[in-house]
């Protein structure tokens, strides 16, 4: 985590090269870390031109910082809510400043958008650090990380307010060395190759836990295995048994635990244990199907012995290859740890482990805020909140009571009301905001949720009605989830995978 003294360096920093910087473009790779692209003059740049930047906030406990990375990482398929709330509301807002909140380690970048004055907070507070977006009162509109795993206090709807645990030490600044233009560089530096060795330390012990656990299961087996084939062994023995069992049935007494047979081919008097329990027809159907039970077996055992064997050594030998590759000290060493665990059998081992294992135990979810407009409605009518690609809430009617109350009570305004063309099916409205011209986007995906939740939820393609929730009309002594409509206009939608997954998996859990 950056010291006092480094945050007051890199904010001076970020307001002299980047303030006047338009933000182009915001990925959020994981749940931590937030990268926004800037464009605009760089005045750290002996040539003064518009480029690109790539600037890096994290609030990851034991590496908070801000820095800048060469590119954009990769984009989650399915936005997270917080980088989509950006899209939706700072889409080519400008920096206008960079500065400290009350002498702490408090980013505060201030932008100017489209809707206002808005600023992006970096709490750098160790275990509690987060990123924040307030409004130009103040007040937190969205969080990185929950606030139940930071500040509970500070939860969406709140005043930021800084810590009261008082203004921290100065620290050391380990970048002094560094003239300013490469200093958010050196930074990323230093923490992306801790993270890495980090990462690595991880990946190696996961890596050794599973085939150590894995080696163990798979002796065993073997065990076991050759267990079972030295007992299927005795096949010809149950088969001689049953076959002089089955000539010598009136020799069997109710409760006999044995019978003493005459092998007339030997000569010999031979003991056949009984259970007495059983009668003597049903002991011998005992004794033979336990014989083809043997006979099945002593096909199988071959190649699993085999398989089992080859299981202990492939697993022996990936283990000698681990404690090779850790006992190198090259630059190849992290990198060759990566394929080895990338490999198709290792990778399967280190999948299922993942997924058996659960998972740390969570902070309470902070509760996710109630619309004012579902308020004075019980819960079971309240719709429900899936967010589009631009940020905007999508609501579905759960019922027919509740698509009465969504499309007559809750909806309102400028919102949008979305109906399936000729087949029953939810009422779905997308909530605006006051817009009366939303996103194209936006309507494509309320579209796509109309048609989910209808009887024409497998369709290719459909048409689906958008109209003004003004022109939606509840008929008096109409039956519930039935309303009218004038005017409006028919999207004709083709269905897309990839579009339903991202909308169902951004749904907004109250």
């Amino acid at each position: 985590m950056l010291s006092l003294a480094e945050m007051q360096r890199v904010s001076q920093l970020i307001h002299n090269r980047f303030a006047g910087h338009r933000l182009e473009k915001c990925v959020q790779p994981d749940g931590e870390q937030v990268v926004l692209s800037l464009y605009g003059r760089d005045d750290g740049d002996a040539d003064h031109k518009s480029k690109k930047c790539f600037l890096l906030l994290s609030c990851r406990p034991e590496s908070a910082r801000v820095s800048t990375v060469e590119r954009l990482p990769k984009a989650p398929q399915n936005p997270p809510a917080f980088v989509s709330w950006i899209r939706a509301h700072l889409k080519g807002a400008r920096l206008i400043s960079s500065s400290l909140m009350e002498e702490d380690r408090l980013l505060a970048l201030r932008f100017q958008g489209r809707e206002g004055e808005f600023a992006f907070i970096l709490a750098l507070l160790g275990t509690r650090s987060n990123l924040y977006i307030t409004d130009s009162e103040g007040r937190i509109l969205v969080l990185l990380r929950p606030a139940g795993d930071t500040r509970p206090e500070l939860e969406r709807g709140s005043l930021f307010v800084p810590p009261g645990s008082g203004i921290p030490r100065l620290g050391v600044d380990r970048f002094a060395d560094y003239e300013d233009r490469e200093v958010l560089h050196a930074i990323e530096e230093h923490y992306a190759a801790e993270e890495s060795s980090s990462q690595e330390s991880a990946l190696v012990r996961e890596i050794r836990q599973v085939l150590k656990r894995e080696r163990k299961n798979a002796a065993r087996r073997l065990e076991k295995i050759e267990a079972e084939l030295a007992e299927a062994d005795r096949a010809p023995e149950l088969q001689r048994h049953g076959e002089l069992l089955k000539s010598s049935l009136q020799l069997v007494k109710p409760g006999d635990s044995e019978v003493s047979v005459r092998d007339y081919a030997t000569g010999e008097d031979v003991v056949i244990p009984l259970d007495p329990k059983l009668d003597a027809r049903s002991n011998l159907e005992a004794v033979f199907k336990k014989y083809k039970k043997f006979l099945r077996r002593l096909t199988n055992a071959g190649g699993q012995v085999d398989a089992a064997r080859e299981m202990v050594e492939n697993l022996s030998h990936l283990e000698s290859e681990l404690d090779s590759l850790t006992n190198q000290n090259s630059d190849a060493h992290s990198a060759a740890i990566e394929t080895l665990a990338e490999r198709p059998d290792l990778a399967r081992l280190l999948n299922r482990r993942r997924a058996a294992t659960p998972g740390k135990k969570k902070s309470p979810a902070p509760e996710v805020e109630v619309p004012k407009r579902f308020r004075s409605f019980a819960r079971r009518l309240h719709p429900r909140r899936y967010l589009s690609r631009d940020g905007l809430e999508i609501w579905v009617g759960r019922s027919d009571q509740g698509n009465d109350i969504l499309s007559t009570r809750i909806a309102r305004g400028s919102d949008l009301f979305f109906h399936l063309d000729g087949a029953p099916g939810s009422h779905v409205v997308l909530c605006t905001e006051g817009r009366s011209d939303p996103p194209q986007e936006s309507l494509i995906d309320a579209c796509e949720l109309a048609v989910h939740f209808s009887k024409q939820k497998n369709a290719g393609r459909a048409d689906v009605h958008v109209v003004p929730i003004k022109q939606v009309k509840k008929p008096k002594g109409a039956k519930p989830g039935l309303v009218w409509v004038t005017g409006g206009r028919s999207l004709h939608l083709r269905r897309e995978e990839n579009r339903l997954a991202r909308l169902l998996d951004s749904r907004i859990d109250t």
